[in-house]
Parts: structure tokens; C-alpha cells; sequence
């Protein structure tokens, strides 16, 4: 089952930190995570982390994996989702298809690309076994939370076979 999932999870997975394509052209995304690397203009401090890295990584970690926890309710979810209430019918797509319902995501790494953004690898797994161990993805400083990137979560909804995920994706 863990192949199987795999299979599903895997092309998405990788896709999900990368928002570079043209959207044109029929290149799928590349497999690896942008890096954010244009200095701040705040006028100080560093431009590839937030004022409190330690902080910022925690809550990150523990709102990532309260979103992709299959007990979380859609309302908490889109309290942790980039445009969780505009987000709102492709959050209920992702949801509702059985696969969403059984995924789940423990963290392994936060790397700050900028004091908004973050790049986040976690190992995703399906009925409680892994499924892909090095998925990628992005998680954003929204109204001060961080939370996970709709181009996250919109390569997922893609990856359960819904090629028109909804608005927003």
C-alpha cells in the first residue's frame, strides 16, 4: 500500500514548493524547493529568517501537522491554510476525498528562505505508514501565523485527480 501511495502522493509532494512555472507550457513544476534569497527592505536584521527562528519553526511544525491531522476540522484547517476562509472549496475537495482523509504529516525540517516564508520537509504518510519520507512543501507568514502555502495544498487536491481543484489553485 505504501508503493501505491507513493505513486499517488509522490509527483505532488515534490511539486508542492515550487511556483515558478510559466503556466503556459506543459513542464510540470520542478521537484525541488524554491529558495527565497532577495534581501528584505526592513531596513535591518536578516533577510532569510524571522525575527524568532526557534519560535517560527515551532509554530510551524505544530500548524503544518494540525493541518494535515484528519482530525482537525475544516474550519480549524483554514485557520492554518494561506486564504483559509477564500480557500475554502479546494480545502473541502482536498478534505473529502478519501486519500485526504487518511494522509497525515510529521515534520523534518524548516529552512527559512525569508522572514515570510519557509520551506518545510515532512514525511507524508497514508493509514498511518509512509508514504513519501522527503515530501516538500512551503509554509507562509500570514496576519502573523504561519501557515501552510496554497501552492501546497493545491498540488495535493491536483494529485487526488482533480485536475480543476477549484478557485484559488
Amino acid at each position: 500500500m505504501a508503493a501505491a501511495a507513493v505513486l499517488l502522493i509522490g509527483p505532488a509532494a515534490a511539486a508542492c514548493g515550487d511556483d515558478s512555472g510559466g503556466g503556459d507550457g506543459p513542464t510540470p513544476p520542478e521537484p525541488s524547493v524554491e529558495k527565497t534569497t532577495e534581501p528584505s527592505d526592513d531596513g535591518g536584521g536578516s533577510a532569510s529568517a524571522p525575527a524568532d527562528p526557534a519560535a517560527a519553526e515551532k509554530e510551524v511544525t505544530e500548524n503544518w501537522e494540525k493541518f494535515f491531522d484528519p482530525k482537525t476540522s475544516l474550519k480549524e484547517k483554514e485557520t492554518v491554510l494561506e486564504n483559509g476562509p477564500e480557500m475554502r472549496d479546494v480545502l473541502e475537495s482536498f478534505s473529502g476525498d478519501e486519500r485526504g482523509k487518511q494522509v497525515a504529516a510529521d515534520v523534518t525540517e524548516v529552512a527559512f528562505g525569508s522572514a515570510t516564508e519557509a520551506d518545510v520537509t515532512y514525511a507524508l504518510t497514508l493509514k498511518g505508514a509512509t508514504a513519501l519520507p522527503d515530501a516538500s512543501g512551503t509554509a507562509v507568514n500570514q496576519d502573523d501565523t504561519w501557515k501552510v502555502s496554497v501552492k501546497t495544498l493545491c498540488a495535493l487536491v491536483k494529485l487526488s485527480g482533480n485536475e480543476s481543484p477549484g478557485p484559488g489553485c
